[in-house]
């Protein structure tokens, strides 16, 4: 569950709770070495995140009159297939660095295989062997198992949830807010906010109430911070060990939706583009051999963005005060998203 519930906010925690020497091994073989490997195997987890992150900021093309608001607890999901699960590791990008004094091989000799990023699992373990000199023993060699993902944890799902709020200004401007109320842990520190404005095109027409749709346009903007303290889980000597996350999203949607009493339906097209860097901060003494080690201090930065056009299609119920809605977008991760809505317009 601690698993899980880190990669709901950041898809970065698996590095270290799979295998406690793993990060350690990894560093062993190069701060370039562990740096693109991390890179590799944490871009699917981030990206999916990012997409995740942008489901349920609207409910309909038809913004609220002033005054008019909406409080709303929202869940989403973005799918993980199966080209999100693995990466192909090419064992040369590995040996390329001229001033390395190891060399990186599979156990098995392969020059590539497909392993697992951090939304996949290798099953069988697939083991690396870094080779080096040491000055005293000679050859050595260190064995790695390389770390998988979640695999069927989460029923191949990336959840977010939020509270979020809406209130109409005028002249078919509609302001949202969103927000993760900020979660301290002994291990995660965590926060998350979002902002977005809505603009109803239809609202400046002279027949606007006469129109049995509404048309609009939406910016929105979603920031995602979290330290994970992995002192008590990488095995390596040190000090102030974690690792920081800041992703940073934007979505620009177009939106329709029909204007019936009770339930309507709505959907649009749009563009997610973000994001995501990961820090890992501290200092590591790193061992090589029995003799000899070094302290690493800060060792790499990864990163990367999602740039993504995205179709949507939904539904919502009002009774009253109260209103559900749920819907469905099709991108490079595909998401859905429900929400729980209480509101007066």
């Amino acid at each position: 569950m601690k698993k899980l519930t880190l990669l709901m906010l950041f898809c970065i925690a698996t590095i270290t709770s799979k295998a406690q020497n793993d990060l350690d091994a990894l560093l062993a073989a190069g701060v370039k070495n562990a740096e693109r490997f991390a890179n590799d195997y944490l871009m699917s987890g981030t990206d999916g995140l990012m997409h995740s992150m942008n489901a349920g900021w609207f409910n309909t093309a038809d913004a609220k009159p002033l005054g008019g608001f909406e409080i709303s607890i929202i869940a989403n999901a973005s799918t993980i297939q199966d080209e999100h699960k693995s990466f192909l590791m090419n064992i040369a990008d590995y040996n390329s660095d001229p001033d390395q004094d190891f060399v990186v091989s599979f156990t098995d000799a392969s020059t590539s295989k497909s392993v697992a990023t951090a939304l996949g699992e290798n099953e069988p373990d697939i083991d690396i062997v870094v080779t080096y000199d040491d000055p005293i023993l000679g050859p050595q060699q260190e064995t790695i198992t390389l770390p998988s993902g979640i695999g069927s944890d989460t029923a191949n799902l990336l959840p977010t949830a939020f509270i979020q709020g809406a209130i109409g200004l005028s002249k078919g401007i509609e302001l949202k807010a969103r927000f993760v109320p900020k979660i301290n842990t002994d291990d995660v520190d965590i926060s998350m906010y979002g902002a977005g404005l809505q603009m109803e095109f239809t609202k400046w027409l002279p027949a606007d109430k006469l129109l049995p749709v509404a048309i609009s346009g939406l910016v929105a903007y979603t920031h995602l911070d979290g330290t994970y303290d992995i002192s008590g889980s990488t095995g390596i000597s040190g000090s102030n060990q974690r690792i920081e996350n800041d992703t940073n999203t934007w979505l620009f949607q177009l939106i329709a939706s029909t204007k019936l009493p009770v339930i309507n339906f709505y959907g649009g097209l749009g563009y997610i583009k973000g994001k995501s860097e990961s820090d890992l901060l501290g200092t590591y003494t790193v061992s090589n051999g029995p003799l000899f080690s070094q302290t690493i201090t800060d060792p790499f930065s990864v990163s990367s963005e999602a740039s993504s056009v995205r179709g949507t299609i939904g539904t919502k119920l009002k009774i009253g005060f109260f209103r559900l809605n749920a819907e469905y977008h099709l991108s490079e991760f595909n998401a859905f998203s429900v929400g729980i809505n209480f509101g007066f317009r």
